[in-house]
């Protein structure tokens, strides 16, 4: 799992070092024994813990061959995804090797799809397979990895019928800030990750003094995940510590449902996860996280047993099906976007595809429009296979703005895509707040950020909400950007740009500028920040933007952080107020 360098003070509860070697063994890791799981798991099949220590033993050798280390363009970790990638291909999968070149240390993710169920109907499960360069990495994270190939070889063995594709992947880079992942993300088009119903994350699955963590723990695509655990009355808790630190988060940012189980990295186990799940209370779930004694022996049998299982119950609840084909389909709209003026209209096409079953009826509607934005479709309902005209109108007063509308085929099921509109003014002044999702409370869109930039993590408080923006904080080079397109109207009095903006850094100089934030409309600067502008609590930054009046212009957020000592820019409540 990736580490984000904390901010002093406000995470010294979650990063602490740890400072006392830890002794428990992997059963002392594990709760009361708690009876069998009940007949909820019984068509899933029981993966062997066995052999996922025999993969992580293979992992473990390769590393010890190749320096101690499987990190991203290293040779141990060339010779883990080779590995990997041979036992994937004698199973019968299709397997791919993608060249990231966005990476830090330029190397391939490894992508194995399972070739039964639809296309267009995918559930991915992923891991990152790198280590960092201080150890081999068997709990960070060749446990997540092995879990996943184990799982994958079990599927294949078993090669039940499908109702849906499942793919797996094995991220290179996860360790330099998510490269891999956010690399295959941004390949992806908009009908692809259309497909992708949801991703599901494995990132240190073993921890010796493990709990039982569940990315997004309430949502609806955690559920499967949950259950298993829940069999097991181990009563899972959300997953605080990894938000924005792993893979699931470049698919998060891309608007795909995601999850995952975690077992804890460097937090403490508090007293009371203790009494419920065994281990030692106010040491570290994973006393050997980044360290060279992260090895075979740094693994629980107990929690990687039940991580196992737990995803060959989701598995097999998300896409294995009894043989008999239900009927389904699939939306999509092209163009996926388009941009509409006050008193005006646009058109784009809604295509529907049976991909399993028989052909149904299949009613169109559509939901997120603003105020003034109307759509409508011709014709209203289609039968799968075909296809309508989808009309966008905007009256002369609707709201201006980008905005994300949800078309809906509604049949035996439903299934949905996703259009963005841009409405730009056509004179006059109607006032209002222009910025999207200004308090980054409802997702990353419209916004477009650096990975790990929308977080709501503990480590930097929201001045309001749970999310911010938090640029930086690395104490390495690095470089991270945060934007969004706004139209302005024309014939407006006033147009001003506010945030709030904290400044924490642990740079001691007072008189250099280290690490920067520069602040832009289109290539224009309206200012720039340093860690010379530290200080305690939020501030506000106003700005006067009238001279970009009737435009559709970029604002944005750049960071810039040297090669030591972190400065973190944290961005909040983003308003463009016109009236």
């Amino acid at each position: 799992m990736r580490r984000r360098t904390p901010t002093a003070g406000l995470a010294l509860a979650l990063f602490a070092a740890v400072t006392a070697t830890l002794t428990t063994t992997a059963a002392s890791a594990a709760p009361a024994p708690v009876s069998a799981a009940p007949a909820l798991a019984a068509a899933a099949p029981d993966i062997s813990v066995t052999n996922v220590q025999a993969h992580l033993t293979q992992l473990n050798t390769i590393a010890t061959n190749n320096g101690g280390t499987r990190r991203a363009g290293s040779a141990g970790y060339t010779a883990s995804v080779s590995y990997v990638k041979a036992k994937l291909q004698a199973a019968g999968y299709t397997v791919t090797e993608q060249y990231c070149s966005a990476c830090t240390y330029p190397s391939n993710n490894l992508i194995a799809e399972w070739p039964q169920g639809p296309a267009d109907q995918v559930v991915m499960f992923g891991a990152h397979l790198d280590s960092v360069s201080a150890g081999p990495g068997i709990n960070d994270n060749g446990s997540g990895s092995a879990t996943l190939l184990e799982n994958a070889l079990v599927l294949a063995q078993q090669n039940p019928s499908m109702t849906k594709r499942v793919r797996f992947a094995w991220w290179t880079d996860e360790e330099q800030g998510l490269n891999g992942s956010e690399f295959y993300v941004n390949q992806l088009s908009a009908t692809q990750r259309g497909y992708i119903k949801g991703y599901y994350n494995f990132d240190m699955v073993g921890s010796t003094n493990g709990g039982y963590f569940i990315n997004r723990l309430t949502s609806t695509t955690a559920a499967p995940l949950k259950a298993y655990w829940d069999s097991l009355n181990l009563q899972p808790e959300e997953n605080v510590e990894g938000q924005g630190r792993s893979d699931d988060y470049s698919f998060q940012q891309a608007g795909i449902p995601t999850s995952g189980y975690a077992a804890g990295a460097s937090a403490r186990k508090t007293s009371a996860q203790a009494t419920k799940w065994g281990g030692t209370a106010n040491v570290a779930y994973d006393s050997c996280y980044h360290r060279s004694c992260d090895t075979t022996s740094n693994v629980s049998a107990t929690v990687l047993n039940r991580s196992a299982d737990g995803v060959a119950y989701a598995i097999w609840q998300l896409a294995v099906g009894g043989g008999t084909p239900t009927n389904d389909f699939s939306v999509a709209v092209s163009p996926t976007s388009g941009s509409v003026a006050r008193g005006g209209s646009t058109t784009a096409t809604v295509s529907t595809a049976t991909t399993s079953g028989s052909a149904q009826t299949v009613s169109l509607s559509a939901t997120g429009a603003p105020s003034g934005v109307t759509v409508s479709f011709s014709p209203s309902s289609v039968t799968s296979g075909g296809s309508a005209t989808m009309t966008v109108s905007a009256s002369a007063t609707a709201t201006t703005g980008t905005f994300t509308i949800t078309v809906t085929g509604t049949g035996s099921v439903t299934r949905s895509a996703a259009y963005t509109v841009t409405v730009t003014g056509t004179g006059g002044c109607t006032g209002g707040q222009l910025i999207g999702n200004s308090s980054f409370e409802s997702g990353s869109a419209p916004w477009t950020a650096s990975s790990g930039v929308i977080t709501n993590s503990s480590s930097q408080a929201a001045r309001t909400g749970s999310y911010k923006a938090w640029l930086d904080g690395y104490g390495s080079s690095h470089t991270d950007t945060l934007s969004q397109s706004v139209s302005v109207p024309a014939g407006c009095s006033s147009y001003t740009l506010s945030f709030w903006l904290h400044i924490d850094t642990a740079e001691t100089t007072t008189g250099t500028a280290y690490d920067k934030l520069t602040v832009q409309v289109g290539s224009a600067t309206l200012a720039t920040y340093s860690n010379l502008n530290a200080a305690s609590g939020y501030a506000q930054r106003s700005f006067n933007l009238a001279a970009y009046a009737g435009q559709t212009v970029t604002l944005k957020w750049t960071g810039v952080e040297d090669a030591s000592l972190q400065t973190s820019f944290v961005i909040d409540d983003v308003t463009l107020q016109v009236g």
